[in-house]
């Protein structure tokens, strides 16, 4: 039973990353609405089927993660990515350390490709960061360590 739960979870995570990822390209926000209440079903159902504090801990230490990144750089990086950091946190638990390496990771390469062609004017141009994120989220619920 715990597996077809587990399953269950799995598939709605992907599918909260698929839309919170186009949602970003288009309209450059990760919306709460979304957001919050998959990182609370997510939660609940982690917390019962795999009782373990384990997942609030790595959806709120993601999220401070990002929120000192947010304010270390206003402007830099939304809300809206320390939200979805949380949802990662709760749905991959202890390998999130590891999707956001892949994120950020990934995040890197536009980033760079800018700023060279750029130069320092690339500084001030945003790219969406919650395609990167469910990246590291996928990236970490099929190649991270076994859940539990």
């Amino acid at each position: 039973m715990t597996g077809l739960v587990d399953a269950l979870v799995a598939g709605f995570f992907v599918a909260v990353l698929a839309v919170v990822a186009v949602v970003d390209v288009r309209r450059r926000i990760v919306p709460n609405r979304i957001v919050l209440p998959a990182a609370a079903i997510i939660l609940a159902a982690r917390t019962i089927v795999h009782p373990s504090p384990v997942w609030a801990v790595a959806g709120l230490g993601a999220a401070a993660f990002l929120l000192v990144g947010a304010a270390v750089r206003p402007g830099g990086m939304g809300m809206g990515d320390v939200k979805l950091a949380l949802l990662l946190g709760v749905a991959v638990g202890r390998t999130v350390p590891f999707a956001l390496f892949v994120a950020l990771a990934a995040a890197a390469v536009p980033s760079l490709a800018i700023l060279v062609r750029h130069g320092a004017r690339g500084r001030t141009m945003a790219i969406p960061f919650a395609p990167f994120l469910a990246l590291g989220g996928l990236a970490a619920l099929l190649f991270g360590m076994p859940i539990g």
